[in-house]
C-alpha cells in the first residue's frame, strides 16, 4: 500500500499550508478528519471533496453526510471511498469545503507517493505546518482573518486627522527637522 502526502492550502492565503501523508486505502473522511485536526477546526460541521483539476474547478463530490454509495447518486461517501479511488494522476488535486455557512475552501493537492509507510506511526498524519491557521471560532469565509490583522494596522482617515498618523512626532508640525543643540554642531 503506498503512502500519499497531500498538501492542503487555505484558499485565501498559499502561505498557510499543512502537509498530510495518509495511507491509500484510508478513506476520504480519514483525510476530513486529518485537515481539521490539522488546522483545528472543531469537526461539527459538514464537509465536501471534489475531484479537481490544474484550474481547480470542481467535478464529482464526496460528502460528509452521504453514508452509502449508490450508483448515479448525486455525491459518493467519505466513509466508503478510499482516497486511492479516486488519485488518477501523479499530480491529483481536490477542493475540500468545510462548513457551507463560513465557507471554508482549501485546494488539496497530491505531491508524493512513497512506499515507506513507518509502522511506528499513526496515519494519516501531519507532518509540515506552515502559516498560521485561520481562526475557525471568530470569523467566517476565511477574509475576515485579513481584514481584522488590516484594521489593526491601518489608519483611517479619522485617526490621521486626529494626528495618530505622524509617527514619532510629539509636537503637530510634522517636521522631522533636526534640532540644534548649541555648541555649533548637530547631533544625529
Amino acid at each position: 500500500m503506498p503512502l500519499l502526502k497531500f498538501r492542503v492550502y487555505w484558499e485565501e492565503d498559499d502561505l498557510i499550508y499543512r502537509d498530510i501523508d495518509i495511507i491509500s486505502s484510508q478513506t476520504f473522511l480519514d483525510l476530513h478528519k486529518a485537515i481539521l485536526k490539522a488546522y483545528d477546526f472543531d469537526g461539527k460541521h459538514t464537509a465536501q471533496f471534489f475531484e479537481s483539476n490544474d484550474r481547480w474547478e470542481k467535478f464529482r463530490v464526496l460528502s460528509s453526510e452521504v453514508l452509502v454509495n449508490k450508483k448515479d447518486a448525486p455525491a459518493l461517501s467519505m466513509l466508503k471511498t478510499p482516497v486511492s479511488a479516486l488519485v488518477a494522476v501523479p499530480d491529483q488535486k481536490f477542493v475540500y469545503e468545510y462548513d457551507p455557512q463560513k465557507n471554508w475552501v482549501f485546494l488539496v493537492e497530491l505531491i508524493g507517493i512513497t512506499n515507506d509507510i513507518n509502522e511506528r506511526k499513526e496515519y494519516p498524519v501531519c507532518t509540515r505546518k506552515e502559516g498560521m491557521a485561520p481562526n475557525h471560532d471568530k470569523l467566517g469565509g476565511g477574509t475576515g482573518l485579513l481584514i481584522e490583522i488590516e484594521e489593526k494596522y491601518d489608519l483611517g482617515a479619522d485617526e490621521m486627522a486626529e494626528g495618530y498618523g505622524s509617527e514619532g512626532n510629539d509636537d503637530d508640525s510634522g517636521s522631522d527637522a533636526i534640532e540644534d543643540h548649541g555648541g555649533g554642531e548637530e547631533e544625529y
